[in-house]
């Protein structure tokens, strides 16, 4: 590993206020890309199911959910506009020297982008204008669009983790080969989790609204198709996240051994490392968890032998901050298993016939759902953003070398914050209002039609 040599002259004021913002911005903005690659595909799958058995219900909820697509996919352009103008303003040196680089994916994220929207706009505007099948066939590159856009991003996030396709000649890029930088080693494991994690994470959030609807008594068969649709595919993906995720183990035991050492604490090289549960790092040791002996070597290797690195390979001032990765790494991990859980529980409902909607109970648990695939997602997140510390380009670009030398970086903070509240303010407003919207339950079968009232008989003296 070695640094660039540059540091640039920001305060640790200044330094704080970049991360921050840009941690929260990202924050912010991947809650929402979430569900701009997910809800396409379960809009499309409901009006497909609508036109297949001339069913309503499908019909209907596919119209609410590209409604809700659309506003999302508004407030997610202008949250990706906002995080696109932060990687050059506070991070200008990273651009400057990696921009080559790290703009080919970002290039091709736009791409992918302005097709998502042209065909999302097509899609909209083409209810009722164009013919059944033809409109759905316009949702097609719209999802393809979606995915294929996190794609092109988590590419670049995962060269900055594992940066090739290039060489260093006093500080300055050559022989630059942009294909081989965004196919990366950390390329597929991340990008393959990261999308799983959309699909899970908006899964799980569009059924908890309908089983939060459900609780109180909303059991028709408009609010169930509802929660089945999306609930069903987050379900079927939280095991396949497990085995992703120890893809993910093995690509850290080979290519970042300092980053797998800190989400687990591990201080010393260990053969034979004990997997940990829980725990808080305290003065270079990790306290107070509970150990599974030679878990983490069979984890990172296969082998309950093998010989995992610890911190102690690398001198301190290049080790990741231990607790907030290791905390993190532990929450993503306990609600993945309690998704897999629940995810067992829903097939057992099934496979037993039992009535969702009176399972009190489970609907209880899938509503909390929503908010827990949000805390897993920025959980993932924080251990791999904060576990590549105190690198910006692992082994070449420090943080402190990267951010803008210049002050009042605490003034863009606060205007951002600002620009966020309304901005949750606003997206919150829109979706109640379009969910008070109300449904015509008698025309889509999901009510019986009352009989109109007759005149009373009158009996003749």
């Amino acid at each position: 590993m070695r640094s660039v040599g540059v540091v640039l002259a920001a305060t640790p004021g200044d330094l704080v206020a970049a991360r921050t913002q840009m941690a929260f911005s990202l924050g912010w903005h991947i809650i929402i890309a979430c569900f701009g690659v997910a809800m396409p595909a379960f809009t499309v799958y409901a009006e497909w199911r609508g036109q297949r058995r001339n069913d309503p219900v499908y019909t209907m909820l596919a119209h609410r959910w590209a409604r809700a697509m659309g506003v999302l996919f508004a407030v997610g352009a202008v949250s990706g506009t906002i995080l696109s103008f932060e990687m050059g303003l506070l991070w200008p040196r990273l651009m400057a020297v990696y921009g080559e680089l790290i703009g080919f994916p970002f290039t091709l994220e736009g791409t992918a982008f302005f097709l998502e929207a042209i065909f999302l706009g097509v899609y909209l505007y083409g209810w009722d204008r164009l013919p059944p099948k033809l409109h759905l066939l316009t949702a097609v590159p719209l999802c393809i669009a979606g995915v294929a856009s996190a794609f092109f991003v988590v590419c670049a996030n995962a060269w900055m983790n594992q940066p090739r396709g290039f060489n260093l000649d006093n500080g300055r890029v050559v022989g630059a080969d942009p294909w081989k930088a965004m196919f990366n080693p950390a390329a597929p494991p991340q990008t393959t989790h990261m999308i799983i994690a959309a699909f899970m994470v908006a899964g799980f959030g569009i059924s908890s609204v309908y089983a939060v609807a459900m609780l109180r008594g909303r059991r028709d068969r408009y609010h169930r198709l509802g929660f089945t649709i999306p609930f069903t595919v987050a379900a079927v993906l939280a095991p396949v996240q497990l085995l992703v995720g120890d893809w993910a183990a093995k690509f850290l035991y080979e290519y970042q051994p300092v980053k797998l050492a800190a989400i687990e604490g591990l201080t010393n090289t260990t053969k034979g490392a004990p997997l940990s549960l829980g725990g808080v790092y305290v003065n270079g040791e990790l306290r107070y968890a509970l150990h599974i002996p030679n878990a983490l070597s069979i984890l990172a290797d296969w082998d309950p032998h093998s010989t995992v690195y610890g911190l102690n390979t690398v001198p301190p001032d290049a080790r990741p901050p231990v607790t907030p990765v290791h905390l993190s790494f532990q929450v993503m991990v306990g609600l993945g298993t309690a998704f897999i859980a629940l995810a067992a529980w829903y097939a057992f409902i099934r496979w037993r016939r039992r009535d969702l909607a009176h399972s009190r109970w489970f609907l209880t648990a899938a509503s909390v759902a929503g908010i827990g695939a949000v805390l897993a997602l920025e959980a993932g997140w924080v251990t791999t953003e904060v576990g590549r510390q105190p690198w910006i380009v692992y082994g070449h670009m420090r943080v402190i070398e990267a951010v803008n030398p210049e002050p009042g970086l605490a003034v863009g903070l606060i205007a951002v914050l600002a620009v966020y509240t309304v901005l949750t303010v606003a997206t919150v407003t829109v979706l109640r209002r379009l969910a008070r919207i109300p449904l015509d339950l008698v025309s889509a079968g999901l009510a019986p039609q009352e009989p109109a009232p007759q005149e009373p008989t009158r009996r003749t003296p």
